[in-house]
């Protein structure tokens, strides 16, 4: 007499085969988003890290010690603090130039969506224009 069909041991073996499977297919799975959830914060990171790069670059902390300011979806918010003492400035020449110069350590806290998102610390110089050019005499 021949058997038809599955036995009970038989069901339960592929049962645990596919729930053995699908499990390691959803650790892996798991894995990989996490992954990428990483990924897309060190993206987004990196973004706000050049943006304000480039917002420091145009800031002279003499004239703007502190401050926050909006920039489309980020808020920069950064502190100065003088680390060498400001001096006169000397030029090409050897000579005492236009501006009084100082040394800052700038403090830039990054937020996107009022959520910080990183920290920088970079040193800048500072500077102030304290004399005028002399005026050329071209009647000479």
């Amino acid at each position: 007499m021949t058997q038809r069909g599955f036995t009970l041991l038989e069901a339960l073996v592929a049962l645990v085969l596919i729930a053995t499977v699908g499990m390691a297919l959803l650790s892996w799975l798991n894995s990989s988003l996490d992954s990428l959830s990483r990924m897309e914060h060190a993206q987004r990171r990196i973004e706000a890290t050049r943006n304000a790069l480039a917002f420091i670059d145009t800031l002279n902390p003499m004239q703007n010690p502190q401050g926050e300011a909006e920039i489309g979806v980020y808020t920069f918010r950064w502190q100065a603090n003088l680390v060498k003492p400001e001096q006169d400035g000397v030029n090409h020449l050897g000579a005492q130039s236009l501006y009084k110069l100082g040394l800052y350590q700038v403090t830039i806290d990054i937020f996107q969506f009022n959520q910080l998102i990183t920290q920088l610390s970079l040193t800048q110089v500072g500077y102030e224009q304290v004399r005028q050019p002399a005026a050329l005499d071209f009647d000479g």
